[in-house]
């Protein structure tokens, strides 16, 4: 019995697959974040091109 608990404790699997997804979910809010901002600053630019054509 004591043989299976040290082989869990020593066991660091899944903890790299924790960390994995971490780094996942970290990049990906990055990724968001990025898009985001241009998504309002394209809209804001077409907004000011269509005001500037003549446009309502």
């Amino acid at each position: 019995m004591m043989q299976i608990i040290t082989r869990f404790l020593a066991d660091e699997r899944g903890a790299t697959a924790i960390e994995y997804g971490l780094i996942a979910a970290g990049i990906s809010l990055a990724i968001i974040t990025v898009v985001n901002a241009l998504g309002t600053n394209i809209g804001a630019k077409f907004s000011s091109i269509r005001t500037n054509l003549g446009g309502s």
